[in-house]
This record gives structure tokens, C-alpha cells and sequence, in this order.
């Protein structure tokens, strides 16, 4: 569980503001100013994050607990600079299919102006095979 924690806390997690079944959610970010570049504006790779995290916690609502979204694609396109402060990470489910689906999302800041946009394509992968190859993966198995 520390390894989660430390995750978090290197993201800037506020909380997860929502989570819905029908394949939605919606998450807070404290964009800090060890996560900026130069000039002050968040590095890509943050943003980027923020979003597919959100996109996650979205296909993890739609499909529960037995299922691990793993990314295939993940397209963003960045509208204006991110700056240190509160940010949402918004995300829902386009187009759901049995092992695949899609996902869309943004990143707003506090006063509701989009500044990042994202896609993916997320495999609905099942949590106990997914478990099982780490566990593997760590013993030094071959799979």
C-alpha cells in the first residue's frame, strides 16, 4: 500500500471527487511546483497522467472490481499551460466493448478552463491474471 500512497502523493492526488457506474469520473490534482519546467508550467507528463488516471477510475466504475484497465493508446493534446494550483481531471466512457474500450478526458483548472484534452483505448484486462503475471514476474518466472 505505501507504493499506492507514494504514487498519490507524487501525482498531487486531492481525492477522487466521483466515480459513477455508468463510466464516468472525476478526480482533484494539486499541481505543485516541483512537477513544473521551466517558466512555471506543469511538465506533459503529469497532465497526460491526470487524465489516464481519471480514465481508470472511470472504466473500473463501469466494470468493477475484477477488471484492470490497461492502457493501449493514449492521445493528448495540450490547449494552454497548466500552472501550479487545483486541477480536475475529468473522464467517461465513449464507447464500451467487451475486452476493449474507449475513453475520453480532460484537465480543467480551478475556473472550468479545459487546458488539456485526452483519448484512450483501454483493454478491460482480468484482475486475477493480472495479479497472478506480476506474481510471476517477481518470483523470476517465465511466462
Amino acid at each position: 500500500m505505501a507504493e499506492t500512497h507514494s504514487l498519490y502523493e507524487t501525482m498531487g492526488l486531492v481525492r477522487v471527487v466521483s466515480t459513477d457506474p455508468a463510466g464516468r469520473a472525476s478526480i482533484e490534482y494539486e499541481a505543485k511546483i516541483e512537477q513544473c519546467h521551466s517558466g512555471g508550467v506543469v511538465q506533459g507528463g503529469f497532465i497526460s497522467g491526470w487524465i489516464d488516471a481519471a480514465m481508470a477510475h472511470a472504466a473500473m466504475a463501469k466494470n468493477g472490481a475484477g477488471i484492470v484497465p490497461m492502457t493501449l493508446e493514449l492521445k493528448v493534446s495540450f490547449f494552454a499551460p497548466t500552472r501550479p494550483g487545483l486541477v480536475i481531471a475529468e473522464a467517461w466512457v465513449e464507447r464500451h466493448g467487451k475486452r476493449t474500450s474507449f475513453y475520453e478526458g480532460h484537465l480543467k483548472d480551478a475556473q472550468g478552463t479545459v487546458l488539456a484534452k485526452a483519448t484512450s483505448t483501454i483493454l478491460l484486462a482480468d484482475m486475477t491474471r493480472v495479479v497472478e503475471a506480476s506474481r510471476k514476474a517477481t518470483a523470476g518466472e517465465v511466462t
